[in-house]
């Protein structure tokens, strides 16, 4: 019985003397390199270029120029409307204009129902909005399609704000 007791007191003193030996941190974290993402998730000077120009054809050209990068949907539904349209026309014209750029058209569905379900609506979001462009003039050799459904939302929450701003589809440039 004493020998237990002996082993658990040396244990804890090692213990004690290893539990301050951890790593310090460092006392001036570096910035992040340039053309990478900051904290609130916008894009540094890295993809449009030299300083704070914006290249034609650059994801920053496309951002000023268009709208909105994403259509949003009612609740089980792939349906374009009105406003998608406007949207879209001007994601077609800004894509007429630079014939060298290729996109990917992301899919997404709000939290609710199966992960199949969502990749499966995700994926009808997602051509909804590429066949759009398509009869827009857009070659579909350039646009590329992915569903996410529920697996990349833009808003946590339950409740039907959160739920709207995840029912999307999403035109995205390479960097």
């Amino acid at each position: 019985m004493n020998k237990i007791g002996l082993k658990v007191g040396v244990l804890a003193i090692a213990l004690a003397f290893t539990a301050g030996c951890g790593k310090k941190a460092p006392k001036d974290i570096p910035p992040p390199p340039m053309g990478t993402e900051g904290e609130a998730g916008q894009d540094q000077a890295g993809d449009t270029g030299v300083g704070t120009e914006i290249l034609p054809g650059s994801r920053a050209d496309f951002l000023r120029s268009v709208p909105s990068d994403r259509i949003l949907f009612e609740t089980d539904s792939y349906s374009v409307d009105d406003q998608d349209r406007v949207i879209l026309d001007a994601q077609a014209a800004w894509l007429q204009r630079n014939p060298n750029v290729r996109v990917t058209i992301e899919g997404h569905a709000d939290e609710r129902g199966t992960r199949e379900y969502n990749l499966a609506l995700g994926d009808r979001r997602a051509n909804a909005a590429k066949n759009y462009l398509q009869n827009r003039g857009i070659a579909a050799s350039r646009m590329t399609v992915i569903s996410w459904g529920k697996e990349r939302p833009e808003a946590l929450g339950s409740d039907e704000t959160a739920w709207a701003q995840n029912r999307r589809s999403v035109t995205v440039l390479p960097q």
